[in-house]
């Protein structure tokens, strides 16, 4: 399928940047768009060098975006760059401007992996009124409401993270980011309570260490009364894993925007 690596200057990050643009061989435009983020040690080309996505997408008319999302966690770090601006709304709109897409609510969809999978429910969850669905695989989720002052630091709540480690989540989330712009349950609320909660769907290994946080998470989500879909499968924090998975949030996104599968050309 027609493939694009996009370079371009964020204004909102003041970087060159690249994304990786998934065109579909099938249907006709314009198309809806899917945000796939990918996780901290990775870039843009991961999901294309780990996966089978393209295969998964052969007969789906959707375009799928792969930013770089460095390892901001996506969202506007509390030390550097706006980063929930540059995805969740510059990006979004160089990528209307520039391809044949559905530029609306129900046009987009986003989803990601472990820091991606942060990422994406604090994108959709934070700019409701952008992204239709959501879903995280194995979602690095607890970092984002955890204490990260001096006196937690020092008492050894985070001995098991490599101490430069935390000093970036630091930088990134602030001292105690619980209630925060970067606390997806504070976005979670606010959107029900605008009656534009996007639907969301969270996965994760029962090998996987993020496991707690995720269940952590869901129960919050069920406390609260946000719908959602949660499930668990076998499989631990790997490609694997994500490579099985992927499909189904294809399918799940699929679902929420309306897309039916087409007729492949030659077969």
């Amino acid at each position: 399928m027609p493939w694009a690596e996009v370079h371009w200057r964020s204004a909102v990050i003041d970087k060159h940047t690249t994304a990786q643009v998934l065109l579909p061989s099938v249907g006709r435009g314009p198309f809806p768009v899917f945000y796939l983020l990918h996780g901290l040690s990775d870039d843009s080309t991961n999901w294309l060098r780990r996966t089978r996505l393209e295969w998964y997408l052969r007969d789906l008319p959707l375009i799928v975006v792969m930013p770089d999302g460095y390892r901001s966690f996506y969202t506007d770090n509390e030390q550097g760059g706006a980063f929930a601006r540059h995805i969740g709304v510059e990006l979004v709109d160089f990528i209307d401007r520039n391809f044949q897409t559905r530029a609306e609510r129900g046009g987009r969809a986003i989803g990601g992996l472990s820091m991606g999978g942060y990422g994406a429910l604090r994108l959709g969850l934070g700019f409701p009124d952008t992204f239709a669905s959501v879903n995280s695989h194995s979602g690095a989720i607890g970092w984002a409401s955890a204490d990260f002052s001096d006196a937690a630091i020092a008492a050894g709540r985070h001995r098991e993270k490599p101490p430069e480690l935390v000093a970036e989540l630091r930088r990134i989330f602030g001292e105690r980011p619980n209630g925060t712009s970067h606390d997806l349950l504070v976005h979670a609320r606010r959107a029900q309570a605008a009656g534009r909660l996007p639907r969301l769907l969270l996965d994760c290994g029962t090998a996987d260490y993020l496991l707690a946080d995720n269940r952590e998470f869901h129960a919050l989500l069920e406390r609260e009364g946000v719908p959602h879909e949660y499930r668990e499968h076998p499989g631990a924090h790997d490609w694997d894993y994500w490579d099985r998975h992927v499909q189904d949030a294809l399918e799940f996104h699929c679902r929420n925007l309306g897309i039916e599968r087409s007729p492949v050309p030659g077969r």
